[in-house]
């Protein structure tokens, strides 16, 4: 069975290498039959001095945008801050220090720890983490291509490993999770292998623009140690939940609710980063370079400032949602697109399709540009940039791009890689408690490594925002990237185009049988 998914997996990447070659051949050659016409239409276009529709407000005043959501997260900080605390601080070098044993008496079992027990477990994984993403970053600068393509394919063998040891270790369901996500990887790789040079070219273009901004990093490095000491009090409070006396099940209840706590937390810090990033990005194209006169001042310092006070409010709003749902929704078109002609799975999984569509008309990633750029609520701004795509059939070219999953590959092998090195460390001291650490490890991990790479998606969307509203924006700041873009988009709608003439030809043919067999009886 391994040797046959080793074949399977060996087979699916040298079709991803033979594809990468022959989508290379395709962009150079087709790009000089598409350059043509494209290029001669921009510069008609520009000639006769089409002045750009967007109209940021960056520099003037905006009022506050969901407040509602923006007090929730405040009150949930200071309720979760406060229980973590307490928690630590009752294991923290005295077993029992306020007491709290006496209220959990029917759940106590006999095996206590203290604080430090743990704490710095969590510390030394806090560390690799951190320096997993930067390594990550700074790699993405330099070996873009490769490092994409690390992502991709070790993850499903990581995953599988991992599978093994924890059967090895007679960890059965740890096992079998592992093992279905790694199945789950493999099927999503191959069922969207034809669309990754496509969105290696778009991850190359971002990684480009986003090292052309010096300031950015400074600002990746301010909230991830924003990050950091969040973490601080967080894995304090997680490590008296571990040392604490209460049971297996109760440990484990404590730490999923400090962990969905965490995953918020955590989003919402990635998502004031991706405003920020895009605000900057979407000025840079508008004005023609990062030197241009026309720049605002203080651009970084206008977006920051936006982030964190007015539309604060809508980044926790939008935090809560919009990861689940984009996880749901590429995972529903890899599985759709490769259903063949099952008529009744194609209904129930059209059913589930149709339904997230909905969700994320209003719950998407590119409402995060509009909020900087604009200053929306998150509803709106979501309502308002799928509408554009739609209008101008952008959604075809996003529907096209894996560049969110691929960047979600990495967080999660840089997550996993962190789990798996506080695992062995918990297992030298403390083996009944090594999953527990090593599951919270991971989340630790994939948020910290999120932290350092959410820039390049900052950068991705605002791409496509920007080529949504003004083509001529990417075509004046990259001529090759604006034919090779235009001429993948041309390309999706004939193939939507073909897609809906097989449709309609098929019901025409039912149709048909149907009043032959009408007219029969």
């Amino acid at each position: 069975m391994i040797f046959l998914f080793n074949s399977h997996y060996s087979f699916a990447l040298t079709s991803f290498n033979l594809t990468m070659n022959h989508a290379q051949t395709r962009f150079s050659s087709s790009s000089s039959n598409v350059s043509a016409s494209m290029t001669t239409a921009a510069q008609q276009s520009a000639d006769r001095g089409n002045a750009i529709s967007m109209n940021p407000t960056l520099g003037a005043s905006r009022h506050w945008r969901d407040v509602f959501w923006l007090g929730i997260f405040v009150l949930h900080l200071i309720l979760v801050g406060f229980a973590l605390g307490i928690l630590g601080l009752n294991r923290f070098r005295k077993k029992d220090r306020l007491n709290i044993d006496q209220y959990t008496n029917r759940f106590l079992e006999n095996q206590t720890g203290l604080t430090e027990d743990y704490w710095p477990l969590y510390a030394i994984s806090g560390a690799i983490s951190t320096v997993i993403g930067w390594i990550w970053l700074l790699l993405l600068g330099s070996r873009s291509n490769q490092m994409m393509k690390v992502s991709v394919h070790i993850l499903t063998t990581y995953l599988a490993v991992v599978s093994v040891l924890c059967f090895w270790g007679k960890l059965v369901f740890w096992g079998v999770a592992f093992a279905i996500g790694s199945g789950l990887h493999f099927l999503y790789i191959i069922s969207v292998i034809d669309r990754l040079p496509f969105t290696m070219l778009v991850l190359q273009r971002a990684v480009k623009m986003v090292w052309k901004l010096p300031e950015i990093m400074r600002i990746v490095c301010a909230f991830m140690l924003v990050m950091l000491l969040w973490l601080a009090l967080w894995s304090f409070g997680a490590s008296g939940v571990v040392a604490s006396s209460i049971g297996d099940g109760g440990r484990w209840w404590l730490l999923v609710v400090f962990s969905v706590s965490l995953f918020w937390t955590g989003a919402v810090l990635c998502n004031t980063v991706h405003v920020i990033v895009s605000g900057m990005v979407f000025l840079v194209l508008i004005h023609g370079g990062r030197e241009a006169a026309s720049m605002p001042r203080n651009p970084l310092l206008q977006s920051l400032k936006y982030a964190v006070t007015t539309s604060f409010g809508s980044i926790c709003y939008g935090s809560l949602f919009t990861a689940a749902i984009r996880t749901l929704r590429w995972e529903i078109r890899g599985f759709r697109s490769k259903i063949g002609n099952n008529e009744c799975l194609l209904c129930c999984v059209d059913f589930l399709f149709h339904l997230v569509e909905t969700l994320v008309r209003f719950f998407n990633k590119y409402a995060y540009v509009q909020i900087a750029v604009y200053g929306k609520s998150f509803n709106h701004s979501a309502r308002d940039a799928w509408e554009l795509f739609q209008s101008t059939g952008v959604e075809a070219l996003i529907a096209y791009d894996c560049s969110g999953a691929v960047l979600l590959m990495g967080m999660i092998l840089g997550g996993l890689i962190t789990g798996t090195c506080a695992v062995v460390l918990t297992r030298i001291k403390h083996p009944d408690r090594e999953m527990m650490m090593g599951s919270t490890a991971i989340l630790m991990g994939m948020i910290l490594v999120g932290l350092a790479m959410v820039v390049v998606e900052s950068a991705v969307t605002s791409i496509y925002i920007c080529y949504a509203e003004d083509p001529l924006l990417i075509h004046r700041w990259d001529p090759e990237f604006f034919n090779q873009m235009s001429e993948t988009l041309h390309q999706r709608l004939q193939h939507r185009s073909a897609r809906i003439r097989d449709g309609s030809s098929q019901s025409q043919y039912i149709d048909r049988d149907r009043i032959q067999e009408t007219i029969t009886v």
